[in-house]
């Protein structure tokens, strides 16, 4: 498998996650299985059947938390000298030409994109426009909703 990039917040968030599954919500389900259990018959159990489902989400997801963080390449953000370029894991602020909207995003991995936290994967279309971009440019990014023109106004690495 390839490496996955993350930010060093990103790797921090995900082993909080995983850190939370394991030691408040498995025992928390495996209580629930006990519990259901213990009513009888459980083929018409409904506690039980929501259960084991519950337990089967939070399996799944402690599986792929553990793939991720092993193939991690954690990437500081607060570590990078990219000469006032925009790239991974760097804070971008942009203005919008047409409304005058702006805007600032941290450029991070897939995994730990989040748009309400101001978070955009680096495989986005804004994204990919700005890597490699400094302060004072101007980049074009093709996005669903047409072309769309955006000035950097600062590039900061925290």
């Amino acid at each position: 498998m390839s490496a996955i990039p993350l930010t060093a917040q990103g790797a921090e968030r995900l082993q909080e996650e995983l850190h939370r599954l394991k030691t408040v919500e498995r025992p928390a389900v495996i209580a629930s299985i006990a519990e259901a259990r213990a009513q009888g018959d459980l083929s018409e159990n409904a506690e039980y059947d929501a259960a084991r489902e519950r337990q089967g989400f939070i399996e799944g997801r402690i599986s792929e938390l553990e793939g991720t963080l092993s193939n991690a390449q954690i990437i500081d953000p607060a570590e990078l000298d990219a000469d006032g370029r925009a790239v991974f894991g760097s804070t971008v602020e942009i203005e919008d030409l047409a409304s005058g909207e702006k805007l600032v995003y941290q450029i991070v991995g897939d995994v730990e994109a989040d748009i309400r936290s101001n978070r955009i994967s680096v495989s986005s279309p804004v994204a990919r426009a700005l890597i490699g971009k400094s302060e004072g440019d101007v980049v074009e990014v093709h996005a669903p909703s047409g072309v769309r023109e955006y000035e950097i106004l600062g590039v900061s690495y925290k």
